[in-house]
């Protein structure tokens, strides 16, 4: 067999980001309900342009899925980002999970968060990720009203077992999962998961990137990438870089363990990821199925 000339490009995988704050995560709901959010300080800046540095002098652009929360008291920081060449993605206004909201409830709450980051920025969004991944199958009409709203893609699904979320059963990469007359509807892309003795194993980021050792994952990863031939998608929050931020007190054990892991190691795995692997905005490492979206 002749030998190539030169390899096979990498496959791009999608970086992404969550931009809400420490108190914002849904384990702390009970200790900071929304109405006290305006009592703690906030991090949130000072953390995303920290990733911004980082990911600057890897030369790596992502996708941040911002709140509109946080949008609406940071407008520059928004503007930074798009002006840095990442695209702006929606995570929604006040990290309400889908099954507290009813339809029309969930459809005001994608469609202001839409208008705020595109007023902000004045550049369209067309990614969306729920809040704690809360597209689950009692919320499968949430498909519908973002395809509605002008929605092109969606990162709501983390296809695993999982006490706050979950869907098992979804496929592991991006698919369509409603068939529209006009068009296929919304793509939804996946948080990647690794398929091993008949197990899917987190492997895309957030506390179980802090929870499994940086061989791992870079073990996981090269599988997906070189074996499956398949695009990954990586998660992180901002407040994952920030070992100093306040502590929450009186939580159960489960959320103290799961928010404050390793958080002075983040940073350094991290770099470890992004030296590894190929990374890129989710809307182009996708935008040959974004594109379909429409039927087109």
């Amino acid at each position: 067999m002749p030998a190539r000339d030169k390899p096979f490009p990498p496959i791009i995988n999608a970086m992404t980001v969550d931009v809400e704050d420490y108190f914002q995560v849904a384990a702390f709901e009970e200790q900071i309900p929304f109405e006290q959010w305006s009592s703690w300080p906030c991090r949130v800046e000072a953390n995303t342009d920290r990733l911004l540095a980082l990911f600057e002098e890897s030369g790596v652009k992502g996708t941040f899925f911002v709140l509109g929360w946080v949008a609406q008291r940071y407008p520059a920081l928004v503007r930074r980002l798009v002006e840095g060449g990442h695209e702006v993605a929606s995570h929604g206004m006040n990290h309400v999970r889908i099954f507290r909201q009813s339809p029309q409830q969930f459809r005001e709450d994608c469609s202001a968060s839409k208008k705020r980051l595109e007023d902000t920025t004045g550049v369209a969004v067309s990614g969306y990720r729920a809040s704690t991944y809360s597209i689950v199958p009692e919320t499968r009409w949430a498909w519908d009203i973002l395809h509605e709203v002008g929605y092109r893609y969606s990162s709501s699904i983390y296809p695993i077992h999982h006490d706050l979320y979950g869907m098992p059963a979804a496929p592991r990469f991006a698919y369509f999962p409603r068939q529209h007359d006009k068009g296929r509807g919304i793509l939804e892309i996946p948080i990647t998961t690794l398929s091993l003795l008949n197990r899917r194993i987190p492997c895309g980021g957030g506390g179980y990137f802090r929870l499994f050792p940086l061989a791992f994952s870079r073990w996981a990863w090269e599988r997906i990438n070189h074996r499956e031939g398949q695009p990954g998608v990586f998660y992180c929050h901002p407040w994952e870089f920030d070992p100093g931020q306040p502590r929450i007190a009186n939580l159960p054990w489960k959320s103290r363990f799961r928010h404050y892991l390793h958080l002075e190691q983040t940073e350094t795995r991290l770099r470890g990821m992004l030296s590894t692997f190929a990374w890129d905005r989710m809307d182009r490492v996708f935008q040959d199925r974004i594109g379909k979206e429409q039927g087109q």
